[in-house]
């Protein structure tokens, strides 16, 4: 497509406004102007509505998503909406989970590579020797998972409601798949004794204690250091919150009087709420998470022009049914 100058730097000036806070300049803007400007024309056109989970890069989020936020967050927002086609710039499980929720959409995703070490984990077989072995025991699964072991699970959660439906379960014994981490977490907030499995997330079990220690010596202790319960025992054992992505942006909405913090996530959150939250200090220390960061505005535009094969998500209708089944009694 052909724009024209005047369309370019109004583009550009639009982009600026968002991508200074990290520390964009106009010539960055005009370069990418071109692509967002023929994404954001594209996407009216097919009536495709742009989901960027919060670990994206700023150009992606301020420049062509619609929705920006958690996975199933995004999936259900979504749904809501008249689009015929949902473009899920996440990992592959993220695009699923909304393809279970808009099973009549279809569902792309930028790039196949976008995959997870927690997704990548467990699988549905995992999940049916574990009922083997613990006949009785419900099975709790964490959302970052992919659709055939969301179909073979009891129930659902994300790291924002775990505590409170593992917690309101009446059994005192259940098995917790796959994050290591967060069942570990489990341990401390619930009575309940956690049956656990061997995978963690690549980006969060790489952030260390030491940095927070550091961090706090560095800057002081008026310092908030916010942390996902995917990060190891000893790295929540030191923070002020613990929680998912949503819990973090909460709690930085709801507190305007603190100006300084130290997030235990992944990157791309930082590089967002340093736009959204201008007057706030965002100081490492992150991880990067090279799954998400294979998205880009290139390979959008591509998947949104001409789609692959690949890269149109197609799940079997009844694992939609019964993966669906088990993010439904979440939301109960």
């Amino acid at each position: 497509m052909q724009f024209s100058e005047e369309e370019i730097q109004h583009e550009a000036s639009r982009l600026l406004e968002k991508l200074s806070h990290r520390g964009w300049d106009r010539t960055d803007c005009e370069i990418i102007a071109p692509i967002t400007l023929e994404i954001n024309k594209l996407k009216r056109e097919k009536n495709t509505v742009i989901l960027a989970h919060s670990y994206q890069t700023p150009d992606i989020i301020f420049g062509v998503a619609d929705y920006s936020g958690d996975s199933l967050g995004l999936s259900k927002r979504a749904a809501e909406t008249d689009a015929d086609t949902i473009l899920f710039a996440g990992v592959v499980f993220m695009a699923e989970t909304a393809k279970i929720l808009s099973p009549e959409k279809t569902v792309i995703v930028p790039s196949v590579d976008a995959g997870c070490s927690l997704a990548d984990g467990v699988t549905a077989e995992d999940v049916r020797m574990m009922r083997e072995k613990y006949p009785g025991v419900p099975i709790v699964l964490y959302v970052n998972s992919n659709a055939d072991v969301k179909a073979e699970v009891d129930i659902c959660v994300t790291s924002a409601n775990v505590e409170k439906i593992v917690n309101a379960m009446p059994e005192d014994k259940i098995i917790f798949l796959p994050d290591k981490n967060m069942a570990n977490y489990l341990r401390k907030v619930t009575d309940k004794e956690i049956i656990d499995w061997d995978a963690t997330c690549i980006v969060h079990d790489n952030i260390r204690p030491e940095s927070i220690t550091e961090f706090r010596n560095d800057f002081g202790e008026d310092i908030i250091v916010l942390a996902h319960s995917e990060c190891p025992p000893d790295v929540l054992d030191r923070v002020d919150l613990v929680g998912g992505t949503g819990d973090m942006i909460s709690f930085i909405k709801e507190n305007p009087e603190k100006k300084k913090y130290m997030l235990a996530t992944e990157c791309g959150l930082a590089d967002r709420l340093a736009v959204e939250f201008p007057d706030r200090e965002f100081l490492g220390s992150c991880v990067m998470c090279p799954y998400m960061k294979q998205n880009s505005l290139r390979n959008i535009l591509q998947a949104l022009k001409d789609p692959l094969p690949e890269q149109i998500i197609e799940i079997e209708p009844e694992i939609i049914s019964k993966a669906r089944n088990s993010i439904d009694k979440m939301v109960a």
